[in-house]
């Protein structure tokens, strides 16, 4: 067996008391770094985040300027040593030099930002959305693309309608995880194209890029976060490998946290405590296809369950022997297109699973490697008999199945599959077309999800079957999961708008925070053993895990 990759991040302890040439040195208790963000044009700016990095470490530190333009580092976060600072802010640069050295004691750095030359570089795909014309049918097609690469890519091309034409077909044969530096395909046949669709895409495409020569459309970026939206400590840890997709992020019951890699066949471990990073190869099932897992869930004993994706089955993770189980399809059901997204491991020892190509749902029994298998399932309504297309798979505190309906042409659909009479019912949601992603039960048997074409959090009570929405308050963010935490608000990462959604659900009131850089949020995870809670996520196109630590 290959020995396990052990990357150990230590920290320079350098005593140096040299201040930022822009700031003075001052004496503030419990504060490593603070200083004031300011610009020509708008002089003292809230809602810029400020990101500090130790030299040759992998973790990086983010906080936001206040109402008054103020920022400040705890020296819990930040020790001794020179640091590398960083801003995001719209339409915004740092001008001057990004390095500070902190000592023991508290260093001034006061930030002066400049207008950018390139704002096009900094608006997220949310931004892009906002600002180019074209119906929300027309936009929404762009979100399915926003998976392996961002709508910058897009917008910044030259090909024409007649090119794309070629080029459109080419990409939807990529395997979900994807990357432009990693184009690995997929071996199942194609499904037929409809031409008149194809032609329509191409050409608009051909209107929103540079094909013509320039855009014909301002660009329009999302206001800066303001308020209680400031309150928040970021803490990102940059993995050993720089295309790592941290596709899911939990944490188990030692405070360590595990990523699955939605590219290569990789388990990693995190200690947030040292950002140790420790990554064990998993088995390939089938050398030949494409790698990468996506769902990871722990059982009653603390193993870690992933679903292995094109490889064709599941893989069992013990941490105590640091190694792995792999169960693979049956030879009838496992053939190119066979994709095993989510693992739900029940208290009995059976294993609840999916293949999203054939919208089926598997029951597996680890001791004997047996699997039952349920559907496809099919809903007649008023388009007629159609397929629903199954995401995420999940049970509740009696053991019904729930698999959420990612159809195009509805999404409107939880799937309930009753554990004692294998009898399937739908639930629909209050709104149509929203396209469910993924979601968690809590301990009242309430179940939260993503309505990802929807704009929405969904919460279902298994108990009643009532189902309640949640509109989120930025346009275009497209949840992928959703979660509720102890004190019963509502956490959702946002796949284009770089923002973790926290929600009551008592109020409707949100708060946003905006993470440091281009993220792609899939898997979000609430550490509720903390006050206030912890979240938790990977960034899938930053290949860094991400905590979230709340002011409040």
């Amino acid at each position: 067996m290959r020995k396990p990759l052990l990357v150990i991040v230590t920290l320079a302890m350098a005593m140096l008391f040299v201040t930022a040439a822009s700031g003075l040195h001052a004496q503030t208790p419990g504060v490593a770094l603070s200083g004031t963000v300011r610009s020509a044009e708008e002089g003292a700016m809230e809602g810029v985040l400020v990101s500090a990095k130790l030299s040759g470490s992998n973790i990086t530190t983010t906080v936001a300027s206040d109402a008054q333009g103020h920022y400040s580092f705890p020296a819990a976060k930040l020790g001794p040593g020179a640091y590398a600072l960083s801003i995001r802010a719209a339409g915004y640069d740092l001008d001057g030099s990004n390095a500070v050295s902190l000592g023991t004691g508290t260093t001034t750095a006061d930030l002066h930002l400049k207008k950018t030359s390139d704002l096009a570089a900094q608006l997220s795909n949310a931004d892009w959305l906002n600002s180019i014309p074209g119906t929300p049918d027309e936009k929404r097609r762009l979100i399915d693309c926003t998976g392996c690469h961002t709508i910058y890519r897009i917008v910044t091309t030259h090909y024409t309608a007649n090119q794309l034409l070629q080029i459109i077909p080419l990409m939807s044969g990529f395997a979900p995880g994807a990357q432009p530096l990693t184009p690995d395909r997929r071996l199942s046949p194609q499904r037929p194209q409809n031409l008149a669709q194809l032609r329509s895409f191409a050409e608009y495409i051909a209107s929103i890029n540079l094909s013509t020569g320039s855009w014909k459309y301002p660009l329009k970026t999302h206001p800066r976060p303001t308020g209680r939206a400031t309150h928040a400590i970021i803490t990102e840890y940059d993995l050993p490998r720089a295309l790592t997709e941290p596709h899911d992020v939990i944490l188990d019951g030692q405070g360590m946290a595990w990523y699955s890699d939605f590219g290569a066949e990789v388990l990693g471990e995190l200690d947030p405590r040292t950002g140790a990073i420790t990554e064990y190869p998993l088995p390939q099932l089938k050398p030949h296809f494409p790698a990468g897992s996506l769902d990871l869930e722990l059982d009653k004993t603390g193993n870690i369950w992933m679903g292995m994706m094109l490889q064709g089955g599941v893989a069992e993770f013990d941490p105590k022997t640091k190694t792995f189980k792999t169960y693979s399809l049956p030879p009838e059901l496992n053939d190119n297109a066979a994709q095993i997204a989510m693992v739900d491991p029940l208290p009995n020892g059976l294993v609840i699973t999916n293949d999203v190509d054939k919208n089926t749902v598997h029951l597996l029994n680890p001791a004997t490697n047996q699997w039952q298998t349920f559907g496809p399932f099919t809903i007649t309504d008023d388009t007629g008999p159609h397929s629903e297309t199954l995401y995420g798979v999940l049970t509740d505190s009696h053991n019904n199945a729930y698999a959420l309906d990612f159809t195009q042409t509805d999404g409107n659909y939880l799937g309930k599959f009753d554990y004692q009479t294998h009898q399937l019912s739908m639930i629909p949601t209050p709104t149509k077309n929203v396209r469910l992603r993924r979601g968690h039960f809590n301990a009242k048997n309430q179940l939260t999800f993503a309505e990802f074409a929807g704009n929405q959090i969904g919460m279902l009570d298994a108990d009643t079957g009532k189902v309640t929405e949640f509109k989120l308050p930025t346009a275009w963010s497209n949840p992928y999961d959703a979660i509720q935490d102890k004190h019963g608000e509502l956490w959702t990462g946002n796949m284009s708008t770089d923002l973790i959604t926290r929600l009551d659900p008592k109020t409707g009131n949100a708060v946003e925070y905006l993470l440091p850089r281009e993220t792609n949020v899939r898997r979000v995870f609430v550490d509720n053993s903390t006050n206030p809670v912890t979240f938790w996520t990977g960034s899938n196109h930053g290949a860094s895990i991400i905590r979230l630590e709340p002011g409040d």
